[in-house]
């Protein structure tokens, strides 16, 4: 299954901060997950990523382990020619 989140930083970025999201992000990938795509963005939210996991409890873990340094969102993706099939 593919996700889409949505993160708000909780406090300034620091380098040891973003360490520990790296680290985060790597204990993730040992469980399963597999990050598609990380970007900084302008605006509302200051970061998009794209990430696998095999289930809705595997992106909810993996969601509340980044919860100390980011507020979250997270939304199920489906690739737009899964999407085109269900269109009758």
């Amino acid at each position: 299954m593919i996700f889409i989140t949505l993160c708000r930083f909780r406090k300034k970025p620091s380098k040891e901060m973003l360490a520990e999201v790296g680290k985060l992000m790597a204990k993730a990938t040992e469980k399963g997950s597999k990050y598609l795509s990380v970007y900084w963005t302008l605006g509302r939210y200051d970061i998009v990523a794209t990430f696998e996991a095999p289930s809705e409890k595997a992106a909810m873990g993996c969601a509340l382990s980044f919860s100390e340094f980011l507020s979250t969102e997270t939304m199920v993706a489906v690739p737009n020619e899964e999407a085109m099939k269900l269109v009758e």
